[in-house]
């Protein structure tokens, strides 16, 4: 391995001895290093690079993991005696979220490692810095802000890209609570997004100061907000059945294993 490989591995398992429970800053961290780190992913059948070779794998709480190791030191003390293959964390994130599976590092370390979810994952693969680090907690939205609400309904009929309109109050384990709109398009076209952002800024001037607010595709089936949004609220504005807003309960964690596997 080269230098800066072992540098990147070093980094890995540095902030790997960071990560402790509710240590969301080091769980960060060790995010931050997988990226542009290299793991030894462990292969159950076939051989790095072959049309055959399968992952191993293991279930913790519902979720599926591919097993790995940081370094070559960690490789020979797990004892693994089958081939291995090594790759770059954004790259096996790429390749394992779309299917719903994560990674779990150093399985056989005391302790039993750590756990890095398929969502997490995901913001891997897509730009840490454009998710909100999770596990998230999400609810109906208690602050009252009654008109931007009907702004965002006014411009939405006007809109006829939009479908309807959901919201959540998303609180991420780093970072400041901000408002979700969950978008539901009929279509994804250039056209119909470029009418749903002149939508947005045309009623974004009624939030109060400071209050963060952002958007999510409600066809997005990877997005934990969206998947939230779908199976726990009602549309504030639906073009079709005027439906009126419900309440719905909080989930905390939604979308991440029921307990901290940090």
């Amino acid at each position: 391995m080269s230098v800066s490989g072992t540098a990147a591995a070093g980094q890995i398992e540095h902030m790997l001895g960071q990560v402790t429970p509710g240590r969301y800053d080091a769980y960060e961290a060790l995010l931050q290093a997988l990226t542009d780190g290299r793991v030894w992913m462990l292969l159950w059948h076939g051989t790095a690079g072959a049309p055959d070779a399968q992952y191993g794998n293991m279930q913790v709480e519902g979720l599926g993991y591919a097993p790995c190791v940081t370094s070559a030191q960690e490789l020979s003390a797990s004892g693994w005696n089958r081939a291995h293959e090594l790759v770059t964390g954004r790259d096996i994130a790429r390749a394992l979220f779309p299917d719903r599976w994560g990674i779990w590092l150093n399985p056989h370390a005391p302790g039993g490692g750590v756990g890095i979810p398929w969502l997490d994952l995901r913001r891997i693969a897509t730009g840490l810095d454009r998710m909100p680090a999770g596990p998230l907690r999400l609810s109906e939205p208690a602050i009252e802000i009654p008109q931007f609400y009907a702004m965002l309904t006014q411009n939405a009929h006007r809109t006829p890209a939009v479908r309807s309109l959901r919201r959540a109050w998303v609180q991420p384990a780093l970072g400041v609570p901000y408002l979700a709109i969950g978008l539901d398009l009929y279509d994804t076209g250039r056209p119909s997004v470029d009418a749903v952002r002149v939508m947005m800024q045309q009623s974004i001037g009624t939030v109060p100061d400071g209050l963060p607010v952002s958007t999510v595709s409600m066809s997005d089936e990877y997005d934990p907000v969206a998947m939230w949004l779908r199976a726990n609220s009602r549309p504030f504005y639906d073009r079709e059945a005027h439906a009126p807003a419900g309440g719905s309960p909080a989930a905390p964690g939604y979308g991440y294993p029921p307990s901290a596997l940090r």
